[in-house]
């Protein structure tokens, strides 16, 4: 009599963490370990290590002959997207989609506020015993352009309604209409940009965003303008935008770098009107129970034979 072998399933979770998980599934617990809780060939579901980095995160893969479903648990793709050559035909890449929405977008308007209100200045003058009082810009009245409007572009507009600014415009990569009004294509960029008091970028990495911030980009900007980055490293031009903030033309307030992490003695860790973040922006309290009910959520649409959600590429 032949034994069927329930389908394994790598997650950086262990099972007995997780409500909701379906049953007959083989769990097994891998965040990243050298040593592999299982072998990779008999993988179906393969849950990525949280921000383990692109070279742990793809490490397995090449062995995975039989996965169906790479899950991430980020709302970008790119650490992974080296790997995605060795993986059979037909493998459904997920992202993370509704999981970092708040934790990201909260993150954003932190930034908004302390580079506007001079936040820095006050950690500085506090550490200095230094009453720093002065006349400081509001976010109230200010026209923000958001580059890059998917659901976390949408959220950071959520977060910006009550702040009584004087216009929100919206780019990503095509145009179309929503409930708030219109999205504006990229080829809009340079009239929006000239307009925008605040830029804010929340758009993927991918070979059409890679380096889109250049001297270009920046010089569009309005002088004092301030330029917000939750999204990827690599979508800025790191030279570029420091030229800007060493002339004091441009602000920055950055939670993604290139490099990253940010290497000790690098310029921009010195550079004036520039408040940084260590890549902090979907690393809350938030994360973890909208992980795990998404992990349970798809688990158990695989189990049940049904359409995965958050499909972002399919190999071929």
């Amino acid at each position: 009599m032949t034994s069927t072998k329930n389908p394994d399933v790598w997650m950086p979770f262990p099972a007995d963490e997780i409500e909701g998980l379906p049953e007959g599934l083989n769990y097994h617990f891998w965040d990243g370990a050298q040593d592999y809780p299982a072998d990779p060939a008999d993988c179906a579901v393969y849950v990525v290590p949280y921000m383990k980095g692109s070279q742990i995160s793809v490490r397995p893969l090449a062995g995975m002959a039989q996965v169906r479903i790479v899950q991430t648990l980020t709302a970008g793709i790119d650490h992974v997207e080296p790997g995605l050559g060795l993986l059979p035909a037909g493998v459904r890449l997920c992202n993370a989609k509704g999981v970092h929405e708040a934790s990201t977008a909260e993150l954003a308007l932190a930034l908004i506020l302390a580079s506007l209100r001079g936040f820095p200045g006050f950690v500085h003058g506090q550490d200095k015993e230094e009453w720093r009082a002065g006349f400081y810009p509001a976010l109230a009245d200010k026209s923000v352009l958001i580059v890059g409007y998917g659901s976390i572009g949408a959220a950071i507009e959520d977060r910006l309604a009550p702040f009584e600014c004087a216009r929100v415009a919206r780019v990503a990569r095509s145009a179309r209409t929503t409930a708030r009004g219109p999205v504006h294509a990229l080829d809009d960029l340079p009239v929006l940009l000239s307009e925008a008091d605040v830029v804010v970028l929340s758009t993927p990495l991918n070979p059409s965003t890679q380096g889109l911030v250049g001297a270009e980009f920046l010089a569009a900007m309005p002088d004092g303008a301030l330029l917000v980055n939750v999204a990827r490293g690599g979508v800025v031009d790191t030279k570029s935008l420091l030229l800007e903030l060493e002339s004091g033309r441009l602000r920055a307030a950055l939670d993604v770098t290139d490099p990253e992490p940010l290497p000790a003695g690098h310029p921009l860790w010195h550079a004036p009107n520039v408040l940084i973040t260590p890549h902090v922006g979907g690393s809350t309290s938030a994360f973890l129970p909208r992980a795990k009910r998404l992990v349970a959520g798809q688990l158990s649409r695989f189990a049940a034979g049904e359409p995965v959600q958050n499909v972002v590429r399919i190999t071929g």
